[in-house]
């Protein structure tokens, strides 16, 4: 699978369509401080840090400045169209795929549906779906670790098929949440972009409300 490539060129492709000022789901970040967000983290070892410690975010926001007034907008997305830097950790045969498949699948999710007129969900490759869903199932301890009731994760499946839907449960708890969609949706719900994602949540209604309350976003 070289999903996190395509990703990148499509990702890539949505900032420029977007422009430099248009809105993002990363909170008040237009896809000009996005861009930059996607270049440190792949090429500053000394500003990419700060992405994941919280410390040391202060100097992480000082190298964004410090990059979008180094480059223009269409400068900078093309140095993302290219890739990391020789020496970067992501350049390492594998890690690319590894660790930016959902990195670039969320963040061109944040410009697609963004703003006024979002867009809807794209058709995914089965084979990405099922990769995807493998990673719920993987992280999905980690990435509802906020969450104040048990959580059940359900892989949707068509209405007309016959087959049991494969479902994971991700977090113990008295109450339980069960939240149904496709594995990409999913992805995005874990992430922080539940009001975003398009799911569907089963459970008690109390839970359902403490669920809504909670801050899921990396």
């Amino acid at each position: 699978m070289r999903f996190a490539k395509s990703e990148r060129a499509e990702l890539c492709d949505a900032l420029e369509h977007a422009g430099p000022d248009a809105p993002t789901l990363c909170g008040d970040w237009t896809t000009h401080d996005l861009a930059a967000h996607l270049w440190i983290r792949e090429t500053d070892p000394l500003g990419a840090p700060g992405i994941v410690a919280k410390p040391l975010a202060g100097l992480t926001e000082r190298r964004m400045a410090e990059v979008k007034a180094r480059w223009s907008f269409e400068e900078l997305v093309e140095r993302l169209r290219r890739g990391p830097a020789r020496l970067s950790v992501f350049a390492f045969p594998g890690v690319d795929e590894e660790a930016n498949t959902v990195e670039f699948f969320v963040h061109q999710e944040d410009v697609r549906r963004a703003g006024h007129s979002p867009a809807e969900p794209r058709e995914l490759p089965d084979d990405v779906e099922d990769w995807m869903w493998r990673r719920m199932k993987l992280m999905g301890r980690a990435l509802f670790r906020r969450a104040e009731v048990g959580i059940v994760l359900e892989r949707s499946i068509g209405e007309s098929s016959a087959e049991e839907p494969e479902t994971v449960r991700v977090m113990a708890g008295g109450e339980i949440v069960t939240i149904i969609g496709k594995p990409s949706e999913l992805m995005l719900y874990a992430y922080g972009r539940q009001a975003h994602s398009h799911v569907r949540m089963v459970g008690d209604p109390a839970a359902l409300a403490r669920l809504a309350t909670t801050d899921l976003s990396i």
